[in-house]
C-alpha cells in the first residue's frame, strides 16, 4: 500500500528565541529557572498563537508558522510587537513582585527576545504525535540564530525578517524604518532586514498620548465576543471587516506608513456623513486610541478601545471623552446606542463563519 505524502505548503515561519537563557541557565538552580523559562514560553504563546500556528517549542525557543493565505504586514509586525512587549512587561513584574534573592530570579534581567522570520516553503509531516515542519526554508530561518543582526542593533532585542519574507508580505523596509543586513550563513548570503525591538519597547513606554482612562472618560461601553484579543484586533482594525459588523459604516480608506500604527489616518464613510480619526496610541492586541473627526459637529471626540481576555473570549471596553465636555450630552446617547446593536451583529458574522458559536 502506497502512502500519500504530504504537500508543500507556503507560509511565514517565526522563531522567538529567549536570548541569554545559556548563560542564564548555567549560573541559576535549575528548577527554579525551568519555571521562569515555562513562564516566559506561555507569555510568549499567548501573543503569537493566533494569528501563527505553534508548532513545537525548542527548548527557549518558540517555532511558529502562518499560511500564506493570511500574510499581512500589519499582522506580521503587530504580533512581533505584543510579544515582545508581553514578554518585557512579564520580566519587570516577576522582577518587582519576587522578594526571592536566588539567582534565578537575580538574573532575570539578564534574559531578552529576539525574532526570526522568513517565507517559504514547508511540508507538515505527522511524527508519532507531533507535527514536524520540514524543508530548506526551515532550516533558513534556524541558521538565522547564527546570524550577526545583534552586532547591528547592539544588543538581543531584534526582529531579523529576511527579503523574501519582506516581499511576502508586502512591506516597505524605508517606511518601515528597517536596517538592511547580510547575513553570510552556512547556506549562503541572505539580505535581511532588522527592528531593534529595545528602542521601540522605549517607544512604547512613553506612548501614553491622548488615552481615555476610566477616570477621564465621559462615556464607556463594554461587551464580550467569543473570539481571542488577537482575532478582535483584526475584527476593529481591518477596513474590510469593520464593515462587516459596525453599522452604518459603508466604506473606510486607510493612509498609513508602512504598517497600521500611531499617524494612521482613516476616512470612514457612514452613509451621508464621514468620520475622520487619527491613531494617536497603537498597542497590538490590547489597546489603541484614536482622536475622531465628526463630519458636522465642532467638538472634538477621543476613543481608547480596550481588549480583555476572558474564559469565554474577549471583553472590549470603549471608552469615550469629547473636547468639550459639553458635547457628550448630545453626542453620547447616539455612540452608546449603536455599540450592543454592532455586537449582535459581530455574533451574527461569526456564527454564520462557522469559526465560533453564535
Amino acid at each position: 500500500m502506497t502512502s500519500v505524502l504530504p504537500s508543500a505548503q507556503s507560509g511565514c515561519l517565526l522563531l522567538a528565541d529567549i536570548s541569554g537563557y545559556t548563560a542564564y541557565l548555567a549560573g541559576t538552580e535549575l528548577e527554579h529557572a525551568q519555571d521562569v523559562l515555562a513562564d516566559l514560553l506561555e507569555t510568549i504563546i499567548a501573543e503569537v498563537e493566533p494569528p501563527f500556528t505553534i508548532s513545537k517549542l525548542e527548548g527557549d525557543a518558540v517555532f511558529a508558522y502562518m499560511a500564506e493565505a493570511d500574510l499581512d504586514a500589519s499582522r506580521l509586525f503587530d504580533t512581533v510587537d505584543a510579544a515582545y512587549f508581553a514578554f518585557r512587561r512579564r520580566l519587570r513584574d516577576v522582577v518587582h513582585s519576587t522578594t526571592c534573592d536566588c539567582n534565578a530570579c537575580v538574573l532575570i534581567p539578564s534574559l531578552d527576545l529576539k525574532f526570526l522570520v522568513h517565507s517559504g516553503e514547508y511540508v507538515i509531516r505527522t511524527i508519532g504525535r507531533s507535527e514536524e515542519l520540514t524543508g530548506s526554508d526551515v532550516v533558513l530561518v534556524h541558521r538565522l540564530l547564527k546570524g550577526t543582526a545583534t552586532d547591528v542593533v547592539g544588543g538581543d532585542a531584534y526582529l531579523s525578517v529576511t527579503a523574501a519574507a519582506l516581499d511576502a508580505v508586502g512591506g516597505d523596509p524605508a517606511a518601515l524604518r528597517l536596517v538592511e543586513h547580510t547575513e553570510a550563513l552556512d547556506v549562503g548570503e541572505i539580505t535581511v532586514y532588522i527592528d531593534n525591538l529595545e528602542e521601540r519597547w522605549k517607544a512604547e513606554q512613553r506612548s501614553v498620548l491622548g488615552v481615555v482612562t476610566p477616570e477621564t472618560a465621559h462615556g464607556v461601553y463594554s461587551g464580550e465576543v467569543p473570539v481571542t484579543p488577537q482575532e478582535m484586533w483584526e475584527w476593529v482594525t481591518v477596513p474590510s471587516k469593520r464593515i462587516e459588523w459596525q453599522l452604518g459604516l459603508t466604506e473606510v480608506k486607510e493612509n498609513f506608513d508602512g504598517r497600521r500604527g500611531v499617524g494612521t489616518v482613516n476616512h470612514c464613510a457612514h452613509g451621508g456623513s464621514s468620520t475622520l480619526q487619527e491613531v494617536l496610541d497603537w498597542h497590538p492586541y490590547s489597546t489603541f486610541t484614536t482622536q475622531d473627526k465628526l463630519e458636522g459637529v465642532d467638538a472634538g471626540l477621543q476613543v481608547t478601545l480596550v481588549l480583555t481576555r476572558t474564559e469565554g473570549g474577549t471583553l472590549f471596553t470603549y471608552l469615550f471623552r469629547t473636547d468639550p465636555e459639553e458635547a457628550w450630552e448630545d453626542l453620547g446617547p447616539m455612540i452608546l446606542g449603536s455599540f450592543e446593536p454592532a455586537r449582535v451583529r459581530l455574533l451574527e458574522v461569526l456564527s454564520s463563519m462557522g469559526d465560533r458559536p453564535g
